[in-house]
């Protein structure tokens, strides 16, 4: 039996998706954006925006302009996703009928920001899903939601729950205004933003709501767009001390720093690969290696490093390989 089979039995697997999830808000930005993922490869998404990253007034426009892009051939590797407007905006409709049923095929993901319920999520995928349907497409079209309202926050888990969710990201900057001054402005960035207790709170308990539910929590942007050691102090951070295991960029240079810091090291991929390959040598049962005990509890945590080590492009082990490849269908 392939390695999943054994591991996961009765259980999900988790969500993984790319480790960056790179913001876009003009034509300009978007063309390099893609330019770059071509360079690269589906190393990190794309998302094109139609909300707070976007010039207001020319909404129309807007959303045709990104339908011509996600149908170009530019969208090589179909891992572009688009932020549209919240569900109370009047421009919400208008999205969703423009993008959704232009380029349902080539989607990668819908984003919905400033969410206030499960509730809503629900009646907004109902939607998605009826201009994804009548724009033919057969399979569901994956949602992401941001996590930046008091309600959001309050109903995370049952959020994370819903199937066709498969991200929570943490809006950080409307998450701090919408208390008013209660919390001050230092805690959008560095070394607030891991320090205040509200914020911590919020961010710890988004990412558990995701991990209960085997999805994919996304940290916020680093609004340095300069230094790209904040960035990657930031990444290493969300992805060792909260949890996260993607993250927003906002400018092409925070990609690879994000990339580098949530992506495992060589020596986590060869070590993970050792013990996979005894366990498997013992039929999945427990073995002892270098003192510890290791059984199927931590077989799926490695499993798991040799996973994103493959979606991060690291040229694994012929042995790691073998294991995290999907498994050949029966003959």
């Amino acid at each position: 039996m392939h390695p999943s089979e054994v591991l996961f039995q009765g259980k999900r697997q988790p969500l993984l998706l790319p480790a960056c999830d790179h913001y876009a808000g003009s034509e300009k930005l978007m063309l390099k954006s893609m330019a770059l993922q071509q360079e690269l490869g589906p190393l990190f998404d794309i998302t094109f925006d139609c909300e707070d990253g976007a010039t207001a007034g020319t909404e129309p426009e807007h959303a045709q302009m990104i339908v011509r892009l996600l149908n170009d051939d530019g969208n090589r590797h179909n891992r572009i996703g688009v932020r549209v407007h919240d569900v109370a905006s009047p421009f919400f409709d208008g999205d969703l009928s423009v993008i959704v049923g232009g380029a349902a095929q080539r989607l990668a993901y819908i984003v919905l920001p400033k969410i206030h319920s499960a509730a809503e999520v629900a009646r907004a995928i109902k939607t998605i899903n009826q201009h994804a349907t009548k724009a033919g497409r057969t399979t569901p079209l994956p949602v992401h939601v941001l996590i930046e309202t008091h309600g959001g926050l309050r109903e995370a888990d049952a959020i994370a729950a819903l199937p066709q969710v498969e991200c929570l990201s943490f809006g950080i900057m409307d998450f701090v205004s919408s208390h008013y001054g209660a919390i001050p402005g230092a805690a959008m960035r560095t070394p607030g933003q891991f320090t205040h207790p509200l914020v911590v709170r919020a961010k710890l308990e988004m990412a558990a709501a995701c991990h209960a539910h085997g999805k994919v929590p996304s940290h916020n942007v680093t609004t340095d767009i300069k230094d790209s050691a904040v960035v990657a102090n930031d990444a290493q951070r969300a992805a060792a001390e909260f949890g996260f295991t993607r993250m927003w960029s906002i400018h092409p240079d925070q990609i690879k720093p994000i990339l580098k810091a949530f992506t495992p090291r060589l020596s986590e991929v060869n070590e993970a690969t050792n013990i996979l390959t005894e366990g498997k040598n013992a039929g999945w049962g427990p073995i002892a290696q270098n003192g510890r005990l290791h059984d199927r509890a931590s077989y799926r945590y490695y499993w798991t490093v040799l996973q994103r080590a493959k979606l991060a492009g690291l040229a694994l082990p012929d042995a790691a390989a073998a294991l995290v490849n999907d498994p050949q269908p029966a003959t």
